[in-house]
Order: C-alpha cells, then structure tokens, then sequence
C-alpha cells in the first residue's frame, strides 16, 4: 500500500489598509556642501538636477504627523494580517522606515512598491511575511483604444510564496481606484463626477482583462485595494465582463472587530470602511476597501473582518482595514 502523506492545512491572512497620505519628513533633495555652525545660511535652490520640491497643486506636500502615524502602526499592529496591502504610500523609502521604526519587532519581513502614476505621489504598496516571488507593475497599462496610462495609480501584481518558496500560494493583485474628490473650484461638478466613475469603471475593465490573461481558472488569486466605489457599483463592474475570472466578494459575511467611542454611524449597518463628508453634518459611509478572491479560494475562506476605529473621524486614516483568512 502506498504511504500517503497528509499536508497540515495552513492559516493565512489577508488584508487591505489605506494609510491615508504616508509622507515622509522630506519635502526635497538638496546637495549642501558646507555648513558653519553658528553661522547663519541662505540656501537658494537654482539648479533643478540638485533639488526637487514635492508639490501638488502649488502647495507643499506635507509629512504624515507622528501621532497619526503612531496610530496606523497600532492598527496594523492590532490586525497582524500576514500579507498587507497598502494604498497612499509616498516611496518605497518611506514604507520601509514606516515598517522599521513603527512596527518595530513585528515589523514585517518583506516590503515591496513600485512608483506610480499619482501626481500627488501616492503608490500601493505590499507588507509580507510570506516570501515574493515576481513582482509586475501595470501602471503603463491602457484602455481599448486609447493611449494615455487607464490607472490612476497602478495595479500591483504580486505572487506570493510559501515560507520555503518551493510553490507559489496565491497571486495577489493591488489597485487603488480613481477617487470621488472634485474640487471646490470645478465649474461642472456634475460632469466632473461622470468623469470619474467613467475612468473607474475603465479601469476595472482592464483589470478584469490583466486577471483573466494572467491567470487560468483554477488559479488561486486576490484582488484588494481601495476601489473607491461600492462593491455593487455599476462603475467596478467591469470585472464582470470577464466571466472567466468569475470574482467573489470575500467579504460578504464579515464582522467588525472593535467598536466606536462615538455611535454616530450608519444603523445596524457594519459593512462600511470609509467615511466621507458630503455636506455639513450628512456623511456617507462606504466599502470602498475591498477584498475579491478567484473561484479556486471560494472553499478556502475562513473568516473575514473590518477593523473599526475608535474615533468616528478615524485614527490615522480615514479608512478602516480589512482582512480574511484562508485555510490552505
């Protein structure tokens, strides 16, 4: 009789966290020489090849305040997702010293970014404890019949591999989708607000086009990010139109992991991540953070959760993480 050997099932968790602006404290580069201490220094910044400002829209870019900071470690830290994914994310140097100097020993072993197309420079980003394997921005990526780059700031595909990277576990795909924000200055709120969730839904189509060509059906995979919609959006339903990836919503049947000092939300309604003034006093309260997961994963989800801030207004972020769990 042949001996069967008996493979221990694994628990694996995922998640999802916009960080909301992680700045560092740098707002330029500069080659400076010489400094008398003492003495005092005008510095005039003439040659662009020696300094760079960061700017959006003629104002400074300012850092993530420490306090604020403080309190998106203690989230993440509070979670302990083995795999994180991150949006608004300033570099790569950045994450790295947020994950050294923040998370301190449980400061995750793995962290990858790849610069996008945001002119605010905000990326997405990866925290793992699990090894990477390849690792492909789609940032160039473009609709059907068009030229200019579809993705606000990228889709991020990652494989993710066992501890000893023998075998890959899953693939996992990162996105942030274009926002809502329309200035208060816009003369055509109305258009400008078609605008935008025309560019989501493009941008969910072509995702759903990458996914499908860079997977099989019975490929194991994820999809998380910000999506800056709802999940029964008509504007992300372009994942649709490609039937073969066949997404599910891993978090259909999530529970919330702490609770609010203020109950000023939504009744009886916990299927929120993001929380958006609209007027004075009228909020809207959405699950712009979503995690969807391939038709081979479906049986392989345990469990599924949002972590709720204390605050109503939100400690460090104005989202709130999400995550699973997969039995492997």
């Amino acid at each position: 009789m042949a001996n069967i050997t008996k493979h221990a099932l694994m628990k694996i968790t995922v998640g999802t966290f916009n960080l909301n602006n992680l700045f560092s404290r740098y707002n330029f580069k500069a080659s400076i020489k010489s400094l008398k201490k003492g003495t005092l220094v005008e510095y005039v910044f003439e040659d662009e090849e020696n300094f760079k400002i960061r700017k959006f829209q003629g104002r400074l870019i300012k850092p993530k305040n420490k306090k604020d900071t403080e309190k998106i470690a203690d989230r993440i830290l509070e979670i302990g997702a083995d795999i994180l994914a991150v949006q608004e994310v300033e570099d790569i140097n950045i994450l790295k010293k947020f994950n050294k100097d923040f998370l301190g020993s449980k400061a995750y072993k793995y962290v990858t970014l790849i610069e996008g197309n945001d002119p605010r420079f905000i990326d997405v980003g990866l925290l793992s404890n699990y090894p990477l394997g390849g690792v492909t921005s789609w940032q160039h990526a473009v609709y059907d019949g068009e030229t200019r780059e579809i993705f606000s700031r990228d889709l991020l595909q990652a494989e993710i591999l066992n501890k000893s990277r023998s075998k890959t576990l899953f693939t996992l795909f990162v996105t942030h989708l274009k926002s809502n924000f329309i200035s208060h200055t816009s003369k055509d709120p109305d258009g400008a607000r078609a605008k935008n969730n025309q560019k989501r839904l493009k941008q969910s189509e072509v995702i759903g086009k990458i996914i499908e060509d860079q997977t099989r059906p019975d490929s194991k995979y994820i999809l998380v990010g910000d999506m800056n919609d709802t999940p029964d959006s008509p504007f992300v339903a372009g994942f649709g139109n490609y039937p073969a990836i066949n997404l599910h919503n891993a978090l259909e049947n999530m529970e919330e992991k702490g609770k609010m000092n203020n109950t000023r939300f939504p009744p009886d309604d916990l299927f929120w991540t993001h929380r958006f003034r609209v007027a004075a006093g009228v909020y809207d309260y959405n699950l712009y953070d979503q995690i969807w997961i391939s038709p081979a994963l479906t049986d392989k989800l345990t469990g599924a959760w949002v972590a709720r801030r204390k605050s109503v207004n939100g400690d460090g972020s104005d989202h709130d993480p999400v995550w699973i769990e997969l039995n492997l």
